[in-house]
This record gives C-alpha cells, sequence and structure tokens, in this order.
C-alpha cells in the first residue's frame, strides 16, 4: 500500500491533476507534431520538426515517469459508491494499458531515432545517448510499430477514455470526471 494516503471521498490530489492534464496537453503537441512533420522514409534527415517531436516523447516520458512515482505513494481515491465491478476494473485496465503505451512509444520512437542514426535531445538542451548502434539489424520495424500502435492503439484508448469519462458526467451524473478536474474546471 503506498506510504500516502487521500481521503476516500476526495479527488485525486493537485499534483496528480497537474501531471494528468500536462500529459493531454502533451499529447496534443506530441499529434500535432507527427501529423505536421515529414514522412519518415528510409534516407530520411531530422529537421526542426522530427527533433521537436522526439523532444516531447522525451518530455512525455520523464512526465509520465513523474507521474507513476507518484501514483506509486499516492493512494487512488476510493470509486464513488454504486460504481459495478466491472466499471472499476475495466477503468483500471485502460489505464495500465494507456500508461503502458506512453512509456513503450517513447522508448520505440528513441530506439527507431537511434536506429536511423539520429541525435535525441531533450529540446537541445540535454543529449541522450542512442538506445541501439545505427542501423542495428533487426530494429528497423520500430518506427512503423510506433506510428501503429500510436494511431491505431493509443488513439482509440484515449478516445475510450474520453467517452467513459463524459458518460459518467453526463449520462450517470456521478463525480467520476469531477475527481480529476482541476478545482477551477468545476
Amino acid at each position: 500500500m503506498p506510504p500516502f494516503e487521500t481521503k476516500p471521498e476526495a479527488g485525486y490530489t493537485p499534483v496528480a491533476k497537474a501531471l494528468h492534464w500536462l500529459v493531454v496537453a502533451l499529447l496534443f503537441c506530441q499529434y500535432a507534431l507527427a501529423w505536421t512533420m515529414p514522412h519518415m522514409g528510409r534516407d530520411t534527415k531530422p529537421d526542426r520538426m522530427i527533433n521537436l517531436h522526439l523532444s516531447f516523447g522525451l518530455l512525455i516520458l520523464l512526465v509520465l515517469a513523474i507521474r507513476l512515482a507518484w501514483r506509486w505513494t499516492h493512494r487512488e481515491p476510493t470509486p464513488p459508491a454504486g460504481l459495478p465491478a466491472w466499471m472499476v476494473r475495466s477503468s483500471r485496465a485502460i489505464h495500465y494499458l494507456l500508461y503502458g503505451l506512453l512509456v513503450l512509444l517513447p522508448l520505440l520512437g528513441w530506439i527507431n531515432a537511434s536506429f536511423r542514426g539520429f541525435d535525441v535531445s531533450l529540446f537541445g538542451l540535454l543529449r541522450l545517448p542512442p538506445l541501439i548502434a545505427a542501423r542495428t539489424p533487426g530494429f528497423a520495424w520500430t518506427g512503423d510499430v510506433h506510428s501503429l500502435l500510436s494511431n491505431y492503439l493509443l488513439l482509440p484508448l484515449a478516445g475510450l477514455h474520453i467517452t467513459a469519462a463524459l458518460y459518467h458526467r453526463l449520462v450517470r451524473k456521478d463525480r467520476v470526471l469531477e475527481r480529476m478536474l482541476p478545482a477551477a474546471w468545476t
């Protein structure tokens, strides 16, 4: 059990909320960059958009690491009374899948950049080592898998997450969504 408790009837902590919404904002930026950057062909050289995409991926990974550490040390609020057990279980499963993808996707992007011989840095401030040597045999697939998982798994899961939050707010009229909203939004 995490060492820090929250009141069972309370929402998430302000830090948990801030980290959640920061990841959301970073993902919006990341997808905007991904859809506007050049196609990644065999001989693509990194440009400003590609470098920004890599930096935002690393930033998402960093913020997610902080968020998971916070989550590990701060208990989540008790689900509101009256929620069916299947909703609680499916919510947790979706969250675990989202967390897993938000770790896996930046790592795949970093591996793919390393495979291509790109320098990877956090906004030009901190250069990171390659995760594999350039053109290491057997790693050409990482960019395709990164793209497929981003578009065909992360986006639908995020859409399902948003749809479920709106369902709780508009149909069930319970306090599930409000537990994660900043105080100014409720």
